[in-house]
């Protein structure tokens, strides 16, 4: 049984040159490429091989814990919109499963725990809704 195409080799961390390393750590920390799209990208075989280079080479604290290693001081834009995006969503879904179950305790407990307006506020809302 004969093997077609190329043999890949194995290789060592001593195999790229330091100039290689700090290209893909800069392009990492500048938010460019996940670590693991550089792994993809420029074919790095080891799990860690990014990483371990953007704990010695890097200029940022890798050491932490992933949530914690930027704050949001040092989010972009961006990454803000997007954060508050998702948890504007998350919001969202809560409020949607509190009002259901608020709804099935109402009406299978008769718990009555919605308050209910008086009609003078339902009427001055209604009145400022029409107005604006």
């Amino acid at each position: 049984m004969s093997t077609s195409g190329k043999v890949r080799r194995k290789r060592t961390q001593r195999d790229y040159n330091m100039g290689f390393k700090l290209a893909v750590v800069d392009q990492v920390e500048k938010g460019e490429l996940t670590y693991k799209q550089a792994q993809d990208r420029y074919g790095i075989q080891g799990r860690s091989t990014v990483l371990n280079w953007l704990r010695k080479h890097g200029k940022l604290d890798w050491s932490t814990a992933r949530h914690t290693a930027m704050s949001k001081l040092e989010e972009t834009p961006e990454q803000k919109i997007k954060r508050l995006e998702r948890e504007l969503e998350d919001e969202r879904i809560r409020v949607m499963v509190l009002d259901g179950m608020m709804t099935i305790l109402d009406q299978e407990y008769g718990a009555g725990l919605r308050k209910k307006y008086s009609s003078e506020l339902q009427e001055h809302y209604r009145r400022k809704a029409k107005s604006v």
